[in-house]
């Protein structure tokens, strides 16, 4: 069974640039801060899992890389699922490391499940080819199998 669900297309644009916007700041608090983001890295409860990934610094920095390039696409609606999983990618181990296991950052915990939760409906949902068969549509007619 398919059920469509119309939303408009001016929401989804809403949405992309507002979700974008944390990305953005972040990577440039990672590019221009690197050693002050690797010592809380350094500070976390779960450090641990940060350094599987390699060395603090050189992690911070590839995020920041990671997380610029895909807000940008974001921002802009290109690639949008690619740039919405890189980012998902990326904001997965830094949420495990840096606030689970912290009781007083229960806030930006649940902060970035949101974030996630905004990730995954670029993920899950194509709007690629709606937007290219009718850039004049309005809404856009999401279907749910």
């Amino acid at each position: 069974m398919t059920t469509n669900i119309s939303v408009s297309r001016r929401s989804i644009q809403v949405l992309r640039v507002m979700l974008s916007g944390i990305f953005l700041i972040a990577s440039s608090n990672h590019l221009m801060n690197v050693e002050q983001t690797a010592k809380r890295i350094d500070a976390a409860s779960l450090k641990e899992f940060a350094y599987l990934f390699g060395d603090p610094e050189l992690m911070v920095i590839l995020s920041g890389i990671a997380m610029l390039i895909s807000g940008i696409a974001l921002l802009i609606g290109s690639h949008t699922r690619w740039a919405a999983m890189i980012l998902l990618a990326v904001l997965i181990p830094i949420t495990i490391t840096v606030q689970v296991g912290q009781v007083h950052t229960l806030g930006p915990l649940f902060k970035n499940v949101a974030i996630m939760g905004g990730l995954l409906f670029f993920i899950i949902n194509d709007f690629s080819k709606e937007t290219k068969t009718n850039p004049a549509q309005s809404e856009l007619s999401l279907k749910n199998k």
